[in-house]
């Protein structure tokens, strides 16, 4: 194994060490993202709009009104982790984040290890985000239900609403890259817009639904609307894939370090913010539905979710208005993560680790984008929903199977990190240094280690719990063996897969990190910079 090289990582003898700025990588990506823009990559690729729309019925049928109590205990995991996220971010501020953060605090093989597994778990996540449309337009106008026509099911669990889930997918895909390839500027501008279009959204929907309430919000201590058997504890553990697959991606603001000005001191507070906004925004939008909805024992909320609430309790003008809201942060989420997703192949391709890797480092010197990246990440994501045309269970294990593979790869760079804080605990671990305008780089202090220790906890707790195969995750309707074991077959053949290209191509002898592009001395912003509010 190589080790790390040594800008604010390991020294050959073992130490931690913060080199100056030497011979880095050559600055190819444009930078125009803003504070705001920044904050809107973690913020859009979350998207508490979509993913709690799309999911909110899986963990109400599974948990019953009591699964809101999944949603804090997931974001106090994520929150540790979001904060350990923070402190490397502010130290290398570089894109491919979780490849490189794990590459230097553990070595090249452990970081291609993770960044493997996350470009998989991203292109998987595109996928899946884009999948929401489904759940969202036809709501909207019956004319968005293409297969089968308007009177068709539009349930994604059914046949006909998966198969145009797949359409509306991919054609959501084809804009997404489009946007992707046009430049960083109007992805940051359309991100922007779409974050801004959520939160009010978010606003709306919980003021709105607050306001025509069935019961209190002392509902959420009951088990109502849960119609399994048995004891309720695996059935709260299933219910939390929904907190699960919203909280991820807060680091995605990490992935755009190299297109943000001033990274180090913007990067840490926006995947901090990112995380804290979309966990207060989601608890309220929880809590607004369960108190809205005119039942929880007819079945309904489980199949239909919060679409169903809105149309129902607000009529179809008003309940129409505030789903275009969430259509727009469908489309803000898909383009988050495949952004996300682009990054970090290019950032992968740069060393030479990937396949064809002189074609994925390719970036336009007219927009300063990786192109090739952005648009294998969108045919990737679509061939993955067409591959599963005739499976309308294969949503949630979709679902559960993309954050399971996001977590394990966060697990890349979290388990490192702690080997040298507890290494390194006389000296904090990490370097220090100063930001952009000359403070000091945002640490955890002596606060590190059990931080650390108990995010590393909650990450391995929760990725058994998404991968471990349950029937009423991976396969709903009881007849599809691998679906059911879907998760762990899938990991064990993609490491299998990526040991064998890393072995075959001698890879922990050739990938040689360089320093990260130093932040410093950047390019005058100009007067205001795209994603950044008037």
């Amino acid at each position: 194994m190589s080790r790390p090289e040594p800008v604010f990582g390991q020294s050959p003898d073992g130490g931690v060490t913060t080199s100056p700025p030497g011979a880095g990588y050559q600055q190819e990506l444009r930078r125009g993202v803003g504070g705001f823009a920044s904050f809107a990559a973690g913020f859009s690729f979350v998207s508490v709009l979509t993913t709690v729309f799309q999911l909110f019925g899986l963990g109400f049928g599974l948990g019953g009104a009591s699964f809101f109590w999944t949603w804090p205990l997931v974001f106090a995991g994520q929150l540790l982790v979001a904060l350990c996220f923070a402190e490397l971010a502010a130290r290398w501020p570089i894109s491919g984040a979780i490849y490189q953060w794990s590459s230097r605090l553990a070595g090249t093989t452990t970081g291609w290890f993770a960044g493997w597994i996350m470009i998989l778990g991203q292109i998987l996540t595109v996928a899946a985000a884009a999948i929401a449309a489904q759940a969202v337009l036809p709501g909207i106008w019956s004319g968005f239900q293409i297969v089968g026509g308007p009177g068709a099911d539009p349930s994604v669990g059914s046949p006909t609403g998966a198969r145009n889930a797949v359409l509306l997918g991919c054609l959501l895909l084809v804009v997404t890259t489009v946007v992707n390839v046009l430049g960083v500027r109007q992805m940051a501008a359309a991100t922007s817009v779409g974050v801004a279009v959520e939160i009010i959204g978010v606003i709306a929907l919980v003021l709105v639904l607050f306001f025509l309430p069935e019961r209190g919000p002392q509902v959420v201590a009951q088990h109502t609307g849960w119609a399994g058997h048995g004891g309720y504890a695996g059935a709260f553990l299933a219910s939390s894939l929904m907190a699960a697959y919203v909280m991820v991606g807060f680091d995605s603001a990490g992935e755009l370090a190299e297109e943000t000005h001033s990274p180090r001191r913007t990067t840490p507070r926006t995947i901090l913010r990112a995380l804290i906004t979309s966990g207060l925004g989601g608890a309220l939008l929880i809590l607004a539905g369960l108190t809205a909805a005119s039942s929880l024992t007819d079945g309904e909320l489980a199949a239909g979710g919060l679409s169903w609430v809105l149309t129902d309790r607000l009529g179809g003008v008003l309940g129409r208005l505030l789903l275009c809201c969430v259509a727009v942060a469908v489309f803000a989420c898909t383009l988050a993560v495949q952004t996300s997703g682009a990054r970090m192949m290019y950032s992968m391709a740069r060393e030479g680790a990937l396949p064809f890797h002189r074609h994925l480092r390719r970036v336009s010197p007219r927009t300063g984008t990786p192109v090739v990246t952005s648009v294998v990440v969108g045919v990737g994501a679509a061939v993955a929903l067409l591959l599963n045309v005739g499976q309308s269970a294969v949503f949630t294990a979709l679902s559960s199977l993309c954050i399971a593979l996001l977590y394990l790869a966060y697990l890349g760079v979290t388990v490192p990190l702690l080997a040298v804080r507890i290494r390194h605990r006389d000296t904090g671990g990490l370097p220090g240094g100063v930001d952009e305008t000359g403070r000091p780089l945002f640490s955890l202090g002596r606060w590190g280690v059990a931080v650390n220790a108990l995010a590393v906890l909650f990450q391995t707790g929760m990725t058994v719990n998404l991968v471990w195969p349950r029937a009423e995750i991976y396969d709903l309707t009881g007849g599809t063996w691998w679906l059911r074991w879907s998760a762990l077959l899938f990991i064990g053949l993609s490491l299998a897969a990526g040991a064998g290209y890393f072995a075959a191509r001698r890879l922990h002898r050739r990938i040689a990190l360089r320093p990260v592009p130093h932040t410093h001395v950047e390019p005058a912003a100009p007067a205001r910079t795209v994603g950044e509010p008037a």
